[in-house]
């Protein structure tokens, strides 16, 4: 879930971290002055206008003019530093991320510095100061290395897999201030949804997505030419990237969610041949990797779909099973049942990608 600037200041706050003064507009505690922020989940305010100085006199009419006007106290600083922490999925390691150029224009500065953050080793502290050192005086390199440990404490406590403050400012006194946030929090956290974010995360949802979730699965559209079935962010994001690579990008991405037990195969499926009927998605790709489930039921469920209705396009599927998956229905049985419906189903996933791109030349 992606997190407004309030709810994710909010977190921040909860933890210490100093962040201005602020409220949504209408709160008895919103200051009468300073800064408005319409409050999104995508960047670019400042520069679309969503962000504005208001006084006293005119606040009422420039909330009106913002979506979801958030308020806050106007900061005074020194200078602007981009940072940020962010789980690398790969390598399964926490990345930090600073700049000594911060604000709007971060993203034509030079590239920042990165370090891999073990947080839990006895120097953690010790390695990001000397990292850090390369673009900061020793005084603030020192303060921003104990900042990001700090950061990352939050990171572990909240369930965040993405935390950037940019700007943090640092005030004549010395002070760092995260002036704006943007976090995201893993879709699997037993954690309480804050209010705002959920709203608008629901709202930015397109309508088989919003279906996707009432079926029991998440699910992203993509701009890609391949409709995708996986189960489970690993596979999932793997099969992303090889499609990508075979140079036929995926048109969606499926994830499981926590607490539902059930089987949703049938679904994932259903929904994809309703993608594939668009006229820019050329192929179906459906993968799957069981180590317990029963393989028998993943591919009777496709199985039973092409039945009932044959696929909208091309249809290439593959898996891979081990022990208790394959009991009672090995890896011969499952081919001969999808090759009498004209499937071949394959036991490589990169096979599987290069063979989907193949339907979209």
């Amino acid at each position: 879930m992606r997190l407004t600037e309030a709810d994710g200041k909010a977190l921040l706050r909860h933890h210490g971290i100093a962040v201005p003064r602020g409220a949504m507009w209408g709160a008895p505690d919103a200051p009468p002055a300073g800064m408005m922020k319409a409050q999104l989940l995508e960047g670019g305010r400042g520069k679309r206008g969503l962000i504005r100085r208001f006084a006293a006199s005119d606040g009422a009419a420039v909330a009106a003019l913002l979506p979801e006007p958030y308020a806050e106290e106007a900061v005074a600083f020194t200078r602007e530093i981009y940072l940020a922490l962010m789980m690398d999925g790969t390598a399964q390691s926490l990345v930090l991320l600073a700049s000594p150029d911060g604000g709007m224009e971060v993203e034509s500065a030079a590239a920042p510095i990165r370090l891999v953050l073990d947080t839990d080793a006895p120097d953690a502290t010790e390695r990001a100061y000397a990292a850090l050192r390369g673009g900061f005086d020793t005084s603030l390199a020192a303060r921003l290395a104990r900042y990001a440990l700090r950061l990352a404490r939050v990171m572990r406590a909240e369930a965040l897999d993405f935390l950037e403050i940019n700007p943090l400012a640092v005030t004549a006194e010395g002070t760092l201030v995260a002036l704006d946030c943007k976090a995201t929090r893993d879709d699997c956290a037993a954690l309480p949804e804050p209010a705002l974010s959920a709203r608008l995360e629901d709202a930015a949802l397109t309508p088989l997505e919003r279906e996707a979730r009432a079926r029991g699965f998440a699910m992203v559209e993509l701009p890609g030419t391949v409709a995708l079935v996986t189960a489970g962010a690993g596979l999932g994001m793997l099969m992303v990237d090889l499609l990508g690579d075979a140079g036929a990008p995926a048109a969606c991405f499926m994830d499981n969610i926590q607490g539902h037990a059930e089987d949703t195969t049938e679904a994932r499926l259903d929904i994809a041949f309703r993608l594939a009927e668009r006229p820019e998605v050329k192929a179906i790709a459906f993968h799957t990797t069981l180590a317990s489930r029963p393989l028998k039921g993943r591919v009777e469920a496709l199985a039973a779909m092409l039945e009932r209705r044959p696929a909208p396009k091309p249809l290439v599927a593959g898996f891979a099973a081990a022990g208790a998956a394959l009991m009672g229905f090995d890896a011969d049985a499952a081919r001969t049942r999808l090759a009498a419906l004209g499937v071949t189903l394959l036991d490589d996933p990169r096979a599987v990608a290069r063979a989907a791109a193949a339907h979209t030349k």
